[in-house]
């Protein structure tokens, strides 16, 4: 990732648009096939490991220092899948340090390490699962993606992910840009799905049909506001806004009138509150602080907390050596997702390459990972 996305407002419209397609919401987990929450049972999360060939090769140790207490916190509750080209080198360096048991390991050409976007869109549902395979261009071809977009396909063949392997490689679509309740509406940005690097030649409309029903929602949740400096993904869902239990949303709030994020954070805020659920409540809301800005290079580098990893048992999220703000963060995530244990991960590594703990996992619901 490497170049600044800023998120124009599309006509300043707020709009909250609901599109019926399949069962009823009451019937979707027990009947059909659905799109789960991260909160769902999971078999196990993918981490796309760091190597000489991508762009952490500069500051190779510091970056697998943070894969490896990644890999430490879910090992312990759940299996690691670790794509590498060179899985022998990645055994080496993690024992001792994880639970070796959990681990699972498999050997594939990689570009980079965002597996949240590389990594396969799973449904599931009473009788079948489903690994849906997008095309992953690079974020609008801004990068390198031809090895990393053949991963989820290698891995299926592979026999490391069970389930029905579904094809849309005709379609681009990152799971960072996606955020679902498990009970039929999706929450994204117009920013990112609508962008004319990705899909388009489709308008919204076709866009909203589309994800319907490749994705089994009933409605999309569009947000028109908001952006981070130093984001390369053109205003992925996951950086600023996160959909949790029990028609909540956690999003980043800017209270600084003078940070460059103020105006558009605070519209996106206001969007957030003419949200409604399906059954026409507002959400409850639960703002997360913005860290204190970080820079490199005289860039300012995208940390925030919204990038979280919900996990078995407990919540990951990013921490940013800012004793306050990170504090904060832990409290306002322990109210989103109460009875779960909230762990820090030191992130300052990974957005220097401008992304964060959640942009380099994916999970996989229960029964997936083998």
């Amino acid at each position: 990732m490497g170049l600044i996305a800023s998120l124009p407002g599309r006509g300043g419209q707020k709009k909250d648009l609901q599109l019926t397609f399949g069962l009823p919401a009451e019937d979707i987990t027990a009947n059909g096939t659905f799109f789960p929450p991260e909160w769902y049972p999971q078999s196990g999360v993918q981490l796309t490991w760091p190597h000489a060939q991508t762009d952490w090769a500069y500051m190779l140790d510091e970056v697998t220092a943070c894969f490896t207490e990644i890999a430490a916190a879910i090992s312990q509750r759940e299996r690691v899948l670790i794509v590498a080209p060179d899985t022998d080198s990645v055994k080496r360096c993690l024992e001792g340090k994880v639970h070796m048991e959990n681990l699972r390991f498999f050997p594939c050409g990689t570009n980079d390490t965002w597996a949240r976007d590389h990594g396969a869109i799973s449904l599931v549902g009473m009788e079948s699962l489903q690994l849906l395979d997008f095309c992953f261009n690079g974020w609008g071809m801004k990068f390198a993606a031809n090895l990393d977009n053949q991963i989820t396909r290698q891995l299926h063949e592979g026999g490391c992910l069970h389930g029905k392997y579904v094809s849309h490689l005709d379609y681009v679509l990152e799971g960072g840009s996606i955020e679902t309740d498990g009970k039929g509406t999706l929450l994204t940005t117009s920013a990112c799905l609508l962008s004319h690097n990705r899909n388009d030649t489709l308008s919204r409309k076709e866009v909203e049909k589309k994800l319907c029903a490749m994705l089994h929602i009933e409605r999309i949740l569009w947000l028109d506001h908001g952006y981070l400096a130093g984001d390369d993904t053109d205003s992925h869902i996951d950086t600023l806004a996160r959909i949790c239990p029990d028609d909540t949303i956690a999003y980043v709030a800017c209270r600084d009138k003078k940070d460059e994020h103020f105006t558009a954070l605070k519209k996106m805020e206001e969007q957030l509150q003419s949200f409604r659920t399906k059954e026409g409540k507002p959400y409850r809301l639960l703002p997360l602080p913005m860290p204190e800005p970080i820079y490199a290079d005289g860039e300012r580098l995208p940390a925030t907390y919204a990038n979280f990893l919900v996990i078995n048992g407990a919540l990951l999220y990013p921490t940013y050596a800012q004793p306050e703000q990170d504090g904060m963060a832990a409290e306002v995530l322990a109210q989103a997702f109460p009875g779960r244990e909230i762990i820090g991960i030191d992130c300052r590594a990974l957005i220097k390459q401008h992304g964060s703990l959640h942009c380099v996992t994916m999970q996989y619901p229960k029964n997936i990972l083998r």
